[in-house]
């Protein structure tokens, strides 16, 4: 599981997953069975080790808390990653998402520009809407396509406010090809001010200017299996 928080990454993980991490690869790292987490430790990449459930709540207090300007990455070593998830969900009201990577003939990938960003088609979920059902949807809802359903790439998670409320926003991502884009458009009612089919070099310096979240997506798609959010 990978939260983005303000589009910094924060990654829970198991023992197990833990035995192939580098030290040297983080500016500060925390036992949470020696000392507090504090919001002065969290600068640059942070490594948390045995996480238990008040080290969350006092953690997400902090990050709801504070400002955290040099804050790049948080990864959390637990032995119980599944209850580890559970609590951080607790943290923020859970609104469910889908959407798509949308592949053409070329093997080309629809991009689209909103609110000055590079990004991929998603939305909210109707109620009772299955991801799946929701995925197709709002992709041609938003760029007036067709396209058929290939298989789940990931499930990203990400946090915002919303009429003083913290939302945490879970995103099912799923590949799709193109049916039909003769007709394509922006859906300008949602602020994307237009959308392009790009190859993967384009993609890359589109990426410059989009999320965390996003290009994690893309990697996921192109490099299936990778478990790690850079690209």
């Amino acid at each position: 599981m990978i939260i983005f928080i303000d589009d910094r990454p924060i990654k829970v993980i198991g023992l197990n997953k833990a035995k192939s991490l580098t030290t040297t690869d983080f500016d500060h790292l925390i036992d949470a069975k020696l000392e507090a987490v504090r919001p002065e430790n969290l600068e640059g990449h942070v490594l948390i080790l045995n996480v238990l459930l008040p080290t969350i709540n006092r953690l997400f207090t902090i990050l709801k808390e504070n400002e955290l300007p040099h804050f790049q990455s948080i990864t959390l070593v637990t032995h119980d990653k599944v209850a580890t998830e559970e609590q951080i969900k607790k943290q923020y009201k859970v609104v469910k998402a889908a959407g798509g990577v949308v592949r053409n003939e070329k093997g080309k990938i629809l991009m689209m520009y909103r609110l000055k960003k590079w990004d991929l088609p998603k939305g909210k979920l109707e109620k009772n809407e299955k991801a799946k059902t929701g995925a197709v949807r709002e992709v041609e809802e938003e760029c007036n396509v067709e396209v058929r359903l290939e298989e789940k790439i990931c499930t990203t998670f990400h946090t915002y406010t919303y009429k003083n409320e913290h939302i945490l926003k879970q995103t099912k991502w799923y590949s799709m090809e193109i049916l039909d884009d003769s007709k394509m458009k922006p859906q300008l009612e949602e602020s994307i001010e237009k959308l392009e089919w790009m190859d993967r070099k384009q993609i890359h310096t589109a990426l410059i200017n989009s999320y965390s979240s996003i290009r994690y997506v893309v990697k996921r798609y192109f490099y299936e299996g990778e478990d790690k959010w850079a690209i």
